[in-house]
């Protein structure tokens, strides 16, 4: 029977991909944490733990009438981001993937009431919120990565049953996954060229920072029936992809049973107005829902 090892609430924003000369000079002489974090993560856990499989909640991936679960056997490229070129440009990435992983994904969703396609068309683009987090924690190691999408239409409920559908999946297979939910908090961005540094000053408002430190402090807390019992609140402060990749993180966990404590491996910072942290969550001895 399959198992989840852990898993984490992690940003992917483009900073990371910059240049350290150019880190500093967009965040006052100073590394952001975001990167750092990046590294330690994966000293101290993808480098560590015994997994098959890393499967990235990808919030950057916006399908329309389903999800869709990335069946390629091997993905591999040089990935131009479209969005912001400057900054991600000719990534080379290049990972196996789980085909047999992503079809049982997909072979959960009439019984958990939604709707999951497995696509293996080697032309099916990659997005930015997998290939920056690969760069980081998976270049050169042998694990396979799976990305899902993150449906723009679906909603709290939606994401949840993918979730479950998702646990389902991965409890029926032998694998030993890691989560990746690959997204911000709240999400709003300032005009052009603005608020890059790293301050939480700049987050977008007051009201979004308040509701993320919140946030923040409850997942610490293990407290993740509120974080899903408040969600009609945070949607106000427009969390990235309505905060889908962390619900189906959490429904594939356990949902609201789950009381594993957040883990930061970075401050809590901004980008462009956007809140930004990296959280992850060990897997407790007697299980997600102990």
């Amino acid at each position: 029977m399959g198992e989840v090892a852990g898993a984490g609430l992690l940003a992917h924003v483009p900073t990371i991909m910059l240049p350290y000369a150019e880190r500093l000079e967009l965040n006052e002489g100073k590394e952001i944490s975001l990167v750092p974090g990046l590294e330690r993560l994966r000293a101290e856990v993808f480098e560590v733990l015994d997994y098959d499989t890393v499967v990235v909640l990808d919030s950057h991936w916006h399908t329309t009438v389903e999800f869709v679960v990335a069946a390629q056997a091997m993905r591999a490229g040089l990935f131009t981001s479209d969005e912001l070129p400057r900054g991600m440009s000719r990534i080379p990435y290049d990972w196996p993937g789980d085909p047999e992983l992503a079809h049982a994904i997909a072979a959960q969703a009439d019984a958990h009431g939604t709707w999951i396609t497995a696509i293996d068309d080697p032309c099916l683009p990659t997005h930015y919120a997998t290939v920056n987090l690969w760069h980081y924690l998976g270049r050169g190691l042998p694990q396979r990565w799976v990305s899902v999408s993150t449906a723009q239409t679906a909603d709290t409920e939606d994401f949840l049953r993918a979730g479950r559908a998702l646990g389902a999946a991965i409890e029926g297979t032998r694998r030993t996954v890691l989560l990746v939910a690959s997204g911000a908090m709240s999400h709003t961005f300032w005009s052009l060229r603005a608020h890059e540094a790293s301050d939480t000053v700049h987050i977008r408002t007051a009201e979004a920072r308040a509701a993320d430190l919140e946030r923040i402090d409850w997942l610490e807390a293990g407290d993740h029936a509120r974080v899903i019992g408040a969600m009609p609140e945070f949607l106000k402060v427009r969390p990235e992809a309505r905060f889908g990749h962390y619900l189906m993180m959490v429904a594939a966990l356990g949902g609201g049973t789950v009381t594993a404590p957040a883990r930061p491996f970075s401050d809590y910072e901004n980008s462009v107005g956007t809140g930004q942290v990296h959280l992850w969550f060990d897997r407790p001895a007697g299980g997600w829902s102990s």
